[in-house]
């Protein structure tokens, strides 16, 4: 249908670094002499690309079947004369209120019953037939429209996807969904345990989705209708991509992720994307954070969306130059680093810097939102002086687009995993799987190791090192996977909470972790000890190489069959079991790690993980960044100083605030991986 493939799609992409964002000159129109302004000064900050239409409906369509495209026209020719491309999106983010007032099905009901009135945005049911039919109309005449409009160079599909509906279309829709997963009612009540509390169903139309004022008990339920909505969102982005690849084959396409967004698995939502694309906004300058954890924080965000794709970079679909309007504090970036955090982007793997926004609204939710250009109306700012001079610094690195990473090491991040930890009923409150994900990254960072973040589903052939952090929720499939990377010489690192539930969460029977890894760490877990908030134990590594180190929140007791015990507790009836354990299995090695240990120990135990693999482990000075790109021989390295001193790094002079970028040539057995 669609006649060409998602590579040759990308192809319609500028071979350049995207510079530019979000531009609503549909909020100027009756200002000719502000759009005339704007592309004076896009100009002048070097902006070779703008997002449009992102929230435009009640403009194009103000009533019914009105159709209004001329201002667009008027504003993509001259965007194009000025040598500056367009990113159009689909503007089904946000509707007119005639279409709510004349078609009421359109808008959500939410968990309570309720349902929503005209207003903010993502305010639709994915399940409507009628708002997908006005979605598909609009989208029809926008790619008829502008298809072979020279300027356009990628569509934009919505924008932030997010959040549930519970209208009867939609409840009818999920017990459809689960028809098809498990095909019969009893298999339901199996997988989801249902005579506990005597919750077993008759029939699919007595399911209800989860609610405060109804079910909730139920994790398999809980964890489905979690799946559910992430496959509905997918199916309903799905109906706006066919129009437009079935009217504009060659045009490439992505909608805005929403970084680690809780709602929606985007390891499922990705696959139907030419490039990922995201929404990035830290909160920089946040107290008891030092830069370097902030941008520490970013990087592993910035991994998470490049690693949907690892074969192709991906967008920065939003940023800030300067400060948002929705933080509980909403500081300003200080000189220098928008350009660093740009630039750090760009090392992760992004071919762009885009922002939200161009101008600042004069009105309504986010009038006080940063913009390249503020309410002063000039160019004679701090903010477009930066942005200016990271546009005209952009340039000069064009070599680096179409580049990708090649990591040796897998950190796995699941969502479904994720779901069913936080709605998992035992242990504590301090469970934090994206803290303890994400503090597992800093550590390698640290250390001059960047790596992938993978979901479950993903084949670990291409990886030295896997580190499966709090696997709580292990899928056949994936054991299967660890299995075979063991085998054939990987290395292989799981830790406590691993492998005790199967995909719908029933506990997995004959010892954890389950589904056939107790062989592969010789090992099962008899018990875990939940720690309380001010208790900790201790660690001491066998081989005397570290001190002991401080032990947090859970400590699982676990029986050796025949692995090698190389770390033990220090404290409580446990004392001297073992913590850290190693097992020969294939080619590979398969290491188990019992207990939740401070940063010093993560370090411990990660180094003798990565030395086993092979790896460098290598302090890297305090508040350096490095991370690699790499294409048609060429390796770039890409080091960024977070501190406020000048690093010397690999002979070469950082500044403080600063980034250094220089490429080497390799062969092609050095591609893959880091070093």
């Amino acid at each position: 249908m669609n006649g060409k493939n998602s590579f040759e799609r990308l192809e319609r992409l500028p071979a350049k670094l995207l510079h530019g964002g979000d531009y609503n000159p549909e909020q100027w129109l009756d200002r000719p002499d502000i759009l005339k302004q704007d592309i004076d000064y896009m100009k002048a900050a070097h902006i070779n690309v703008v997002t449009l239409g992102v929230f435009s409906w009640s403009v194009y369509e103000p009533e019914e079947g009105e159709y209004y495209f001329e201002w667009l026209d008027a504003i993509m020719d001259r965007l194009y004369e000025n040598g500056i491309y367009v990113i159009l999106a689909t503007p089904s983010g946000a509707r007119p209120a005639w279409l709510d007032e004349k078609y009421p099905e359109v808008m959500r009901v939410n968990e309570y019953g309720l349902r929503n009135t005209h207003g903010i945005r993502h305010n639709h049911c994915m399940s409507s037939p009628i708002y997908r039919r006005k979605v598909t109309e609009m989208n029809e005449k926008l790619a008829l429209r502008y298809g072979r409009h020279p300027a356009l160079i990628l569509w934009h599909v919505s924008n932030e996807l997010g959040g549930s509906c519970y209208c009867e279309l939609c409840r009818e829709r999920f017990r459809q969904f689960l028809e098809e997963r498990y095909h019969t009612v009893e298999r339901l009540n199996q997988e989801w345990w249902t005579t506990f509390w005597s919750h077993r169903f008759g029939n699919f139309t007595q399911i209800d989705p989860p609610s405060p004022r109804g079910e909730s008990s139920i994790h398999g339920l809980n964890l489905d209708w979690k799946r559910f909505t992430t496959w509905n969102m997918t199916d309903y982005m799905k109906s706006e991509i066919e129009v437009l690849r079935r009217i504009t084959p060659d045009i490439p396409v992505t909608t805005n992720f929403m970084r680690l967004y809780k709602g929606l698995d985007y390891h499922r939502m990705a696959p139907e994307l030419d490039i990922v694309s995201w929404d990035s906004y830290p909160a920089w300058g946040k107290q008891g954070e030092t830069l370097w954890d902030t941008f520490a924080q970013t990087a592993f965000e910035h991994s998470v969306m490049r690693s949907m794709k690892p074969d192709r970079p991906y967008l920065l679909m939003e940023s800030t130059p300067s400060i948002v309007n929705w933080h509980q504090t909403n500081k300003l970036k200080r000189p220098g680093i928008h350009r660093l955090s740009s630039l750090q982007a760009i090392a992760c793997g992004a071919d762009s810097v885009l922002y939200f926004q161009w101008r600042k609204a004069r009105g309504s939710f986010e009038q006080h939102h940063g913009a390249v250009i503020d309410h002063l109306g000039t160019n004679d700012t701090r903010v477009y002086r930066e942005v200016s001079q990271l546009g005209e610094e952009l340039m000069k690195l064009d070599q680096l687009c179409g580049s990708t990473a090649h990591n040796d090491v897998a950190v796995l991040y699941d969502w479904e995993n994720r779901w069913a930890i936080e709605d998992m009923a035992g242990l504590s409150d301090r469970k934090r799987y994206d803290e303890t994900v994400q503090e597992i990254y800093r550590v390698l960072l640290r250390h001059g190791i960047d790596s992938d973040l993978v979901s479950e589903e993903t084949e670990f052939g291409r990886y030295k090192v896997v580190i499966a952090p709090m696997l709580y929720l292990l899928k056949p499939q994936t054991a299967s996977f660890m299995k075979k990377f063991t085998e054939a010489g990987g290395v292989l690192l799981a830790t406590y909470m691993s492998g005790y539930v199967n995909e719908n969460t029933l506990c997995y029977l004959g010892g954890f972790p389950g589904d056939g890894l107790r062989e592969v760490f010789g090992l099962y877990s008899e018990e875990i000890d939940s720690l309380y908030a001010d208790e900790t134990n201790g660690a001491v590594f066998k081989d005397g190489g570290d001190n002991a180190c401080e032990i947090r929140d859970f400590c699982e007791i676990v029986k050796v069959q025949d692995a090698e015990i190389m770390a033990v507790y220090t404290q409580d009836f446990y004392a001297g079991e073992p913590v850290l354990t190693r097992k020969v299995w294939g080619e590979g090695q398969a290491w188990y790690l019992a207990a939740r240990m401070d940063e010093a120990g993560m370090s411990s135990v990660l180094r003798r993980v990565c030395e086993a693999g092979g790896l460098e482990w290598e302090r890297l000075p305090t508040g350096l960044e490095v991370h690699y790109r790499y294409k048609e021989g060429v390796r770039y390295t890409i080091a960024l100083n977070t501190a406020r001193e000048k690093i010397i790094y690999k002979k070469r002079l950082i500044e403080a605030l600063d980034a250094v970028v220089w490429e080497e040539e390799i062969s092609d057995a050095d591609v893959k991986g880091n070093r």
